[in-house]
């Protein structure tokens, strides 16, 4: 079976507590996006193979132990509740950048568990999906939704929307700069346990995204920009420059890398990016 784990970019951020469990509170819109990623598995039939799941892959290096992989970690979740599942081997080919706030490895996870409940017939429900998914990380149960969704508690608690940029063109610009989401999380000004943020109201993304998209560059903010732009204001120079070619709208993707623009029409220049940056162009 073959599946195309997709991205997505965060149409706002604000954090609005620090939980009692060390994790925090936030809202946030997740927006699905068609940069892909692609995952193939396949029934292994080799009796020698030394484990229950061979892991291969190809395109962007995913460096770290294997066993941390979240694809492998999906089977193994799955395999608990169904040791009837049969051996596989699973190819991974990497075209999302990791670090880079699009929630790659998140997706791999979620369609890795989609595809084994289809491939060797489960019969779990969405909802059962989507508590397996969290036990993998709080941004895989969006992936099994995948569909505009506003996301509160860490991500996880997750409500759709009707939102559609049907017809705008959309520019990521990734520099290659891995960030890492806990020390991201590390730098804002945590609030105390349990309580909730009174910079919410009229900067939530829930609310500012019924308004026209002309007018989200005032309102609509990425708290993590600021601690990010000031350790890499290369990543700043990036969100002026699709501003400057035209953006209606431009923020970097939850904890970064990634920045992104929300254009009416083509941009009205050639970006120009030192080598190494990746930059991607859909039409929505």
């Amino acid at each position: 079976m073959l599946v195309f784990p997709n991205c997505k970019i965060n149409l706002g951020l604000i954090i609005t507590g620090k939980r009692a469990d060390g994790y925090h509170n936030l809202e946030t819109l997740f927006y699905p996006i068609p940069l892909r990623d692609a995952l193939e598995i396949i029934h292994s039939t080799d009796h020698k193979q030394p484990s229950r799941v061979i892991f291969s892959q190809s395109g962007f290096h995913i460096s770290g132990d294997e066993k941390d992989n979240l694809c492998i970690k999906a089977y193994h979740l799955l395999l608990n509740d169904f040791p009837q599942l049969p051996s596989i081997k699973i190819h991974l080919h990497k075209a999302i950048p990791m670090g880079a706030g699009l929630g790659g490895g998140s997706a791999d996870a979620a369609f890795t568990l989609i595809a084994l409940n289809e491939k060797f017939a489960l019969h779990l429900t969405n909802d059962q999906l989507l508590q397996y998914a969290l036990k993998l990380g709080s941004d895989c149960p969006f992936f099994i939704i995948n569909k505009p969704c506003i996301a509160t508690g860490r991500g996880e608690a997750l409500y759709p929307i009707g939102l559609t940029l049907s017809g705008y063109r959309i520019v990521l610009v990734n520099p290659g700069i891995h960030i890492n989401t806990g020390w991201a999380f590390s730098q804002i000004n945590s609030l105390p346990a349990n309580d909730i943020s009174q910079k919410s109201g009229d900067r939530s993304p829930a609310s500012i995204i019924s308004l026209p998209v002309t007018q989200w560059k005032e309102r609509l903010i990425n708290e993590f920009e600021k601690p990010v732009f000031e350790k890499h204001p290369e990543i700043k120079v990036i969100k002026d420059a699709l501003y400057e070619n035209g953006a209606l709208y431009a923020s970097m993707s939850g904890s970064g890398s990634t920045v992104y623009g929300i254009f009416e029409f083509a941009p009205q220049n050639a970006f120009i990016f030192p080598p190494g940056y990746l930059l991607y162009n859909f039409l929505m």
